[in-house]
């Protein structure tokens, strides 16, 4: 199943001003768009309170960049519309936003290396020339000593003022300091989360979001100089923007270069842990849904011994089959998946947990979602119908237990607009290019839709 459930409150007491946390894992592309069709089947499940509702928000790379907006009030419907520029509210996503070259380092960084490739010699006999005064009897004092004595020890302390004098202020550039630190500047997710932001009158700040709609946001990045985890939030740092903590959070290493933020390089927050369930803890929450799009696949592989020719076959294709990007997915899958049981296993077992975490993850078997580039923007449709049928499926198949542990925080559930959905969503469609033509409701009646600032207001 794609759920795990640590059960450990007493379901028959309801909770009194319980504090309910949505914690939302990177995924890359794919596997953000993956969450946001997920996040729409669990927001059909739920009746009277929505996941812009909940009490605490935690989020990191693509969820991150998921869960300011959702802390904002605006609705997982809304972020369907803007992967394909039906939304009335935030403007269209588009690949530029993403795919941003790195422009500035792919000419700075290689005419800085040539520069100082060209002038290091030169450097060095001018440092020569200028400390020659004082060098010059030093060298000639050890030059005499060597002469009349020629041993290593003496060579050494002849060479050694000469060393000095290379390596002290200069050293050759290596040809790695030439290339960028990252394919792409993600600056342009950083302006299109906070002009949208802008134009809705939502808040770009922590401690102003927690004032005016009771939200506490959290947000991971790692300091790249320090390796420390670095969490922006209202009672944590808040001296950035909650656009700015975004941007820091989703530079992921390799793909997009660090996010310099007020001197400070940060990159993804995954590099330090994988979903930071800890932090809603931590904060207070009782209840934690937990969304992470990223496990590793069970491949299982039936082997069939071929006598005549001494060897095993395989009567499916293996991993490796698809090449090197495969193994590399499976790998950093399986990584990122580990660290979850780990601390899932630790939450088990810790006796001052006494409240409920809901982990909704992909199914262990699920090829196709396995199969999609983590990077491939164009798959971001596929990736979000995958998401909300996969994620009925799921919580369907627990749907009593699930049910049970809401109802008990509150939350009353129904599985009727999930299951109108589901019915549009299985309509065969020639375009797959979009999303809410096929996933949203009935269009409201004249006069019934609410503005995002209406939420916010009313939060």
């Amino acid at each position: 199943m794609g759920i795990t459930i640590i059960q450990k409150s007493d379901l028959s007491q309801k909770k009194t001003n319980p504090k309910i946390a949505l914690v939302l894992a990177g995924g890359a592309i794919t596997g953000g768009t993956f969450k946001v069709g997920g996040l729409k089947a669990l927001n059909d499940f739920l009746v009277n309170r929505k996941v812009t509702d909940f009490d605490i928000y935690v989020g990191l790379s693509a969820g991150g960049f998921l869960a300011a907006p959702l802390a904002g009030g605006i609705s997982p419907e809304e972020m369907l519309k803007s992967l394909d520029g039906t939304s009335e509210y935030f403007s269209q996503l588009s690949p530029f936003h993403v795919y941003w070259p790195n422009f500035s380092e792919y000419l700075e960084r290689p005419l800085s290396y040539l520069y100082r490739r060209a002038t290091y010699l030169p450097g060095i006999l001018y440092d020569f020339v200028r400390s020659s005064p004082k060098l010059w009897p030093l060298f000639r004092d050890n030059f005499m000593q060597f002469v009349s004595h020629p041993n290593y020890s003496n060579l050494e302390s002849m060479l050694k003022p000469l060393a000095r004098v290379v390596y002290s202020t200069r050293s050759m550039p290596s040809i790695s300091q030439g290339l960028p630190t990252g394919l792409f500047d993600n600056h342009r997710l950083e302006k299109y989360l906070r002009t949208n932001m802008e134009r809705n009158r939502l808040t770009n700040n922590f401690k102003t979001l927690r004032r005016v709609r009771g939200k506490s946001l959290y947000i991971v990045a790692m300091d790249i100089d320090t390796a420390e985890r670095i969490i922006f939030g209202p009672d944590e740092k808040s001296d950035v923007s909650i656009s700015q903590a975004v941007q820091a959070s989703s530079a992921m290493p390799g793909f997009y270069k660090p996010a310099r933020i007020k001197g400070v390089d940060y990159v993804d927050g995954a590099v330090r842990r994988t979903t930071n369930m800890d932090i809603a803890i931590k904060k207070g929450a009782d209840l934690v849904v937990c969304y992470n799009p990223f496990r590793p696949f069970n491949n299982r592989i039936v082997l069939e011994y071929l006598r005549e020719e001494d060897k095993y076959v395989t009567k499916n294709r293996r991993i490796s089959d698809n090449g090197v990007l495969m193994v590399i997915n499976q790998v950093f899958r399986t990584i990122l998946h580990t660290r979850i049981r780990y601390y899932i296993d630790q939450i088990q077992n810790d006796q001052n947990f006494k409240g409920d975490i809901i982990l909704i993850e992909p199914k262990e078997d699920d090829a196709a979602f396995f199969e999609m580039n983590p990077f491939a923007f164009w798959n971001r449709a596929k990736a979000a119908r995958h998401g909300f049928t996969t994620v009925r499926e799921s919580i369907e198949a627990r749907y009593d237990e699930i049910s049970a542990i809401l109802n008990s925080y509150g939350i009353e559930t129904t599985r009727e607009i999930v299951d109108l959905d589901y019915l549009k969503i299985s309509k065969p469609t020639s375009d797959d290019a979009t999303v809410m033509t096929i996933l949203e409701k009935e269009s409201p009646k004249k006069g019934t839709k609410q503005h995002p600032l209406e939420l916010v207001s009313n939060g």
